[in-house]
């Protein structure tokens, strides 16, 4: 079965299953991208962009995810293209595996416009959130807690110390392979840690807000984001996961608002970026 990710394709999954076929019969588009990846079915979808599984014909017929951005604006591109940087650096198990020339570009047919496209690795499982709901929204033990709380601080530790930082943990972005190992996913909106980012925090300039309910801790909601802030997500993370509830936001405090900049700018003399890593 093939799909045709081209999006004015009138019948983009009703192609007859030909794996010889190389051209959609509906729009005339290439079905095999990059000379490799045959797309076969759609996975998800949802702000810029749709998420598709496909076969690796160099990889003998390996199942890889193919994430496609349909709307070229220079943020969300800019975006693309540092996930694929970020996740092509990072060589862990506990990341999805991103190789040197898995970013490029296709032009469906007759558009002068292309399409950004990202190979990952595909992990199987479920994230989270289904994973919970797959149990009844039990809670977790103590015991697996502990366990999952050493993988993802282990797995946080690899892109800190790479000086980048996620900035949206959350449980629907967490896989849980079948063996019960733990993979963090969605690094669209990771941050490098550069002088140039530290000195913006430090000068009370905001930078780009990423936010998700629950879990963005209050510096980042207010543009102030610093590695340090991954951590509160995680811990945001494990209150649902123990709780089986969506964790409320916090009130604003007083003490809460002069630290995260709603009163007043806040300084980092003492961050450096060696510290930032840890």
């Amino acid at each position: 079965m093939s799909y045709c990710i081209n999006p004015k394709c009138p019948s983009p999954d009703e192609i007859p299953d030909n794996t010889r076929d190389l051209i959609c019969p509906h729009c005339s588009s290439k079905l095999v991208l990059h000379d490799r990846y045959r797309v076969e079915r759609l996975l998800g979808s949802g702000g810029f962009g749709k998420t598709f599984e496909a076969k690796d014909a160099e990889r003998g017929e390996e199942r890889v995810v193919v994430k496609v951005l349909y709307r070229n604006h220079p943020k969300a591109v800019e975006l693309f293209k540092q996930e694929a940087k970020v996740l092509c650096r990072l060589n862990h198990p506990g990341i999805p595996r991103v190789e040197e020339d898995g970013y490029f570009v296709y032009w469906a047919h007759g558009s002068k416009t292309p399409l950004h496209c990202l190979v990952m690795e595909k992990i199987e499982g479920l994230n989270l959130v289904e994973w919970l709901e797959e149990r009844g929204k039990q809670p977790i033990d103590a015991e697996i807690a502990r366990n999952w709380l050493e993988q993802l601080v282990d797995i946080l530790d690899r892109v800190h110390q790479l000086h980048y930082f996620h900035r949206d943990i959350k449980p629907h972005n967490i896989m849980r392979r079948p063996d019960g190992q733990l993979a963090l996913i969605d690094f669209g909106t990771a941050r490098e840690v550069t002088g140039t980012y530290i000195n913006k925090v430090g000068g009370g300039q905001n930078v780009t807000e990423i936010i998700s309910a629950g879990y963005t801790p209050p510096e980042q909601i207010n543009g102030k984001a610093v590695p340090q802030s991954d951590f509160y997500a995680l811990g945001r993370t494990f209150v649902f996961l123990m709780t089986g509830k969506n964790p409320p936001p916090f009130p604003k405090i007083p003490a809460m608002a002069n630290y995260c900049g709603m009163r007043k700018r806040p300084r980092f003399p003492s961050i450096s970026r060696t510290s930032l890593t840890t």
